[in-house]
């Protein structure tokens, strides 16, 4: 393989590993708080030990999730250094935000939280936790920012061999990005999703326990049902919001990247009223459908166009005129560009491989209504004071509530990313001119064996701390005593 491909294969690795860490991050911070809330508001013992549980469980992923995501800047200076070149005015401003702003807000806040339990007055600490919480959702913003920047490059001029913001009023196009402004309200209901799924999940482990035990433990039995019916509510409530912010991102996915849903439902010709793919089996080559199920005219509601552009036509489109939304419209860079990548990258092929943009929109989807049929089922059957009989199924059903959602949405981005190939900033620059010239094949697998090593060790740290205190169950814990010296030491409470 080339260095390319390696450099691809490196940042995928990563990146999807690092975005497992992100939605439970993101919503789990937020759900902590709300049990924290309930305590304060009510004095009662089980909403004290449902925090220090979530919130231990929440930590551990936090944890893991900062020491991989460092790894995620250092990437564009090693293997992409022609990609920071070209967009780095652009694409460092929202991750510079995203620094300074949201993960100094996350840092600080979350560790007045772990160690001011003893320090600050109940409503005091409270705060910080949701000041936590919230620095994951700003921190989102600004990553999700710059993403959509390279899905749709708006607010941009080409200057000096370079894309750079077209001042202010183009700094606020790439705030207020429509792309942005579908996808951060859809990430965020998936990761309520996950986050829901997996408080329901390892609750409802728990109560099927206790129930094959044959102990009503009041303390535990009452604090573990209402963890799963919270959880199984929010990833209820958020399947619905991820649901129609996700019809709202396909809809605007098809004006700024019609091959990316042309892809998504191998589509190969050019339809009216066009027809959503159950099942599509092409060519080797992708230039025909050779079977297909279909049902007719899903695609054309879903996209919100009566008549859906085929992948060979966009390609011929593209051979004739360049790369064009769907409207037929470029954004500035876009077409100050056009010129430079028509004489130096020739030949491109403007479609993404269809098999794997096809399949993972339709595992994302798959699983993700699989998750939120299990939440439902989970509802029924707490129902009334009930607990779950103990039995191999339930224990999978837990399992498969807690990590559906996590799959789903990690799918949804794999299909994010490989649908904008062969773009690493659509319809301007192609990813093989991004990567570094001076990074050799064997310098990038090197790197990547090392860095997949050490991840794959993390991962069994991750997942042997995080099973580890999810069995031992609730804590016993004592409400915690503000201390009156100020001179006190620290005391971590986890």
């Amino acid at each position: 393989m080339d260095s390319v491909t390696l450099a691809r294969w490196q940042f995928g690795i990563t990146t999807v590993y690092h975005f497992l860490f992100v939605p439970i991050t993101i919503a789990l911070s937020m759900l902590t708080a709300v049990l924290q809330t309930f305590w304060v508001r009510t004095g009662k013992d089980a909403y004290l030990r449902l925090t220090k549980f979530f919130g231990k469980l929440f930590l551990i992923n936090f944890a893991l999730g900062v020491v991989t995501g460092i790894v995620q800047e250092f990437q564009f200076g090693m293997n992409w250094s022609e990609y920071s070149r070209f967009v780095g005015d652009v694409f460092g401003a929202p991750l510079a935000l995203e620094a300074l702003l949201a993960f100094f807000l996350e840092s600080t806040f979350i560790g007045l939280w772990i160690f001011g339990w003893d320090k600050l007055p109940k409503k005091l600490h409270l705060m910080t936790i949701y000041l936590a919480a919230i620095g994951t959702m700003v921190s989102a913003i600004f990553i999700l920012a710059a993403n959509s920047w390279m899905q749709n490059p708006v607010g941009t001029v080409f200057n000096n061999g370079r894309a750079e913001v077209d001042g202010l009023a183009g700094f606020g196009e790439v705030l207020t990005n429509p792309i942005l402004l579908v996808t951060l309200p859809h990430v965020l209901a998936s990761a309520y999703m996950v986050a829901g799924g997996l408080m329901a999940g390892i609750a409802g482990w728990h109560l099927a326990k206790i129930n094959r035990d044959g102990e009503r433990r009041d303390g535990d039995t009452g604090a573990y049902r209402f963890a799963v019916r919270m959880g199984a509510w929010v990833m209820l409530v958020a399947s619905v919001f991820t649901v129609v912010t996700g019809d709202m991102q396909s809809k605007a996915m098809v004006q700024v990247q019609p091959m990316k849903m042309a892809a998504a439902e191998g589509l190969f010709e050019t339809e009216t009223n066009a027809s959503f793919s159950l099942l599509t089996i092409g060519n080797l080559d992708g230039t025909e459908e050779v079977f297909a199920i279909k049902i007719p005219g899903l695609l054309s509601f879903l996209s919100g166009e009566e008549t859906v552009q085929g992948i060979n036509d966009l390609r011929a489109q593209y051979e004739a005129e360049g790369f064009l939304r769907n409207d037929g419209s470029q954004t500035t860079l876009q077409e100050q560009f056009a010129s430079e990548l028509a004489e130096n990258y020739p030949g491109i092929d403007p479609a993404p491989i269809v098999p794997v943009a096809y399949w993972t929109f339709r595992i994302m989807i798959t699983i993700g209504m699989l998750g939120a049929a299990i939440a439902a089922l989970t509802l029924w059957v707490t129902r009334k004071d009930r607990l779950p009989k103990p039995s191999p199924l339930w224990t999978v059903l837990m399992f498969a509530m807690s990590l559906l959602p996590l799959f789903g949405i990690s799918f949804g981005w794999i299909f994010t990313e490989m649908g904008r190939q062969p773009w690493i900033v659509a319809g301007v620059m192609p990813t093989m001119a991004g990567v570094s010239p001076s990074v050799s094949a064997g310098t990038v697998l090197f790197s990547m064996i090392v860095y997949t090593l050490i991840y794959g060790g993390l991962a069994v740290i991750e997942v042997w701390l995080f099973l580890k205190y999810a069995k031992a169950g609730l804590p016993d814990v004592a409400p915690p005593e503000v201390q009156k010296d100020p001179d006190a030491p620290l005391t971590f409470a986890y």
